[in-house]
């Protein structure tokens, strides 16, 4: 070595206090393999840089892209995960479950539900839309220029002479009625200001 190297790693290790149980030689010592170390370390560094763009340079020429990597990694990665005990364990019991006369019925229950939803909803939409059909034939007046008839055909007294409308006050005016006087009298229908 160096005696001049030598003497600045000596200042260096002087540098800052010494441990204690430290002598100066072993210091230096520990410097020197620091030293080593540390040019390994680049040295390495500087050969892994070069093997990944030998890697990457292979990769292209044999048309492997980034996307195609990580496609082959998440593929690897979710082989990985279904080959695992938890996954296998999780898909184990889930399928015990759905085998059970619980899970069954509970599925059953919801398929009939669902059924009679839908078929419930179907039914008011119709008779929805047969109403409005039923009110719109009855007040459509077919004069070609009689803008204000069909804007009053669409209107509240159109609607209210309606045996929809009609069947909804009597049953309303039958619980407005029982609950403020005890009567079940109606209105008269041409009266109807509480509407």
């Amino acid at each position: 070595m160096d005696p001049t190297n030598r003497d600045s790693m000596m200042d260096e290790a002087r540098g800052g206090a010494l441990p204690p149980g430290l002598t100066e030689e072993e210091a230096l010592e520990l410097q020197l393999e620091l030293t080593k170390v540390d040019d390994e370390i680049q040295t390495l560094k500087q050969v892994l840089t070069a093997k990944e763009r030998h890697a990457g340079e292979l990769r292209r020429r044999l048309g492997i892209s980034p996307l195609s990597e990580i496609k082959n990694n998440i593929t690897k990665g979710w082989h990985e995960v279904q080959s695992s005990n938890a996954y296998l364990t999780a898909s184990a019991t889930l399928e015990d479950i759905s085998r059970s006369d619980a899970y069954k019925k509970t599925q059953e229950t919801f398929s009939q539900a669902g059924q009679l939803t839908s078929s419930a909803l179907s039914t008011m939409g119709s008779a929805i839309r047969n109403r409005f059909g039923e009110m719109r034939a009855l007040t459509y007046n077919n004069s070609p220029g009689n803008n204000y008839a069909m804007r009053h055909s669409l209107s509240m007294p159109a609607i209210r002479n309606s045996a929809t409308f009609r069947s909804f006050e009597d049953k309303m005016s039958k619980v407005i009625g029982s609950g403020a006087n005890g009567d079940d009298e109606r209105p008269p229908p041409g009266n109807n200001s509480a509407f």
